[in-house]
């Protein structure tokens, strides 16, 4: 785990979840807090971070090691790195600095803070991971339910952490200089809609970055049925599916994830305030 060099001090034994509520008048409490996620575990809080946050993701949890050290989980590209916060008995350790209250803490962080780990990896903290998710809401009706006689029992289920908010499947899309159609895999994970020639191609012909689309909507224009569109400011993408309910389900899901993106830059207008570095 990386972390900073902190001198060894005496660790209270006060709950961790009034200490964060130490300052001048100041009734905040840590479960207040919408990127604190109590005792999640670190398997648990990478899988998260990996599944459905972006580079600069982080989130603040309980330590699994004591009372009174809290962990910094925070996604780096393609892995995920934890580091201790630490109250001293008068006030909270993080990396080289000192905070005696909570608002004192998350200030510091609404300033996009650069973190380093041990391993040399530069980190800007960019997007508090919040504690409680929204779900699409899309849901079919059971129409065969029936139970496979496997032999296995309850004790072969080993509960994963999936994905929120992903789809995949095959779209026919029309061309952009050659107005002709070609049905290609889809995929839609986090923020980006990849295309493939097909199932089993391994490299994307394109990834489209969602947080640069305007509107998704059902489409007339095309002598086509089922079809609906993508709005991008370089170009408008035409989809069709083979049943309108599954074009229904992408326009519903990809208005979602439009919702979403929407929210986390309206909190971000609000909230956080770009810090600049300068390096000699």
């Amino acid at each position: 785990m990386g972390r900073a060099e902190l001198p060894e001090r005496k660790m209270s034994t006060q709950d961790p979840s009034d200490l964060w509520s130490r300052s001048d008048g100041d009734a905040e409490l840590l479960q207040d807090l919408g990127w604190y996620h109590g005792n999640l575990t670190r398997h648990a809080a990478e899988a998260l971070l990996l599944s459905n946050g972006r580079d600069g993701s982080y989130l603040l949890r309980d330590s699994n090691e004591q009372t009174g050290l809290y962990s910094l989980s925070v996604r780096a590209k393609d892995s995920v790195k934890h580091f201790h916060v630490e109250y001293t008995g008068y006030s909270f350790k993080f990396g080289f600095n000192e905070y005696s209250s909570l608002k004192d803490f998350v200030k510091h962080f609404a300033n996009q803070p650069l973190i380093g780990s041990e391993t040399g990896t530069l980190i800007v903290l960019k997007h508090p991971y919040p504690r409680q998710v929204e779900e699409p809401s899309i849901y079919e009706s059971v129409r065969v339910h029936t139970a496979m006689q496997t032999g296995r029992t309850e004790n072969d289920l080993v509960p994963t952490a999936p994905s929120l908010g992903t789809k995949e499947g095959y779209l026919t899309k029309q061309g952009g200089l050659v107005k002709t159609w070609k049905t290609r895999w889809f995929t839609l994970h986090r923020n980006e809609l990849k295309y493939f020639k097909d199932q089993m191609s391994p490299e994307p012909i394109r990834i489209l970055d969602l947080t640069e689309c305007s509107a998704v909507q059902f489409d007339y224009s095309q002598e086509r049925v089922n079809c609906f569109c993508l709005v991008f400011p370089f170009r408008t993408f035409y989809l069709c599916a083979k049943t309108g309910v599954e074009a229904d389900e992408w326009i519903k899901i990809l208005r979602w994830k439009l919702s979403q993106i929407r929210k986390q830059l309206n909190r971000g207008e609000g909230t956080i305030r770009s810090q600049s570095f300068i390096f000699k």
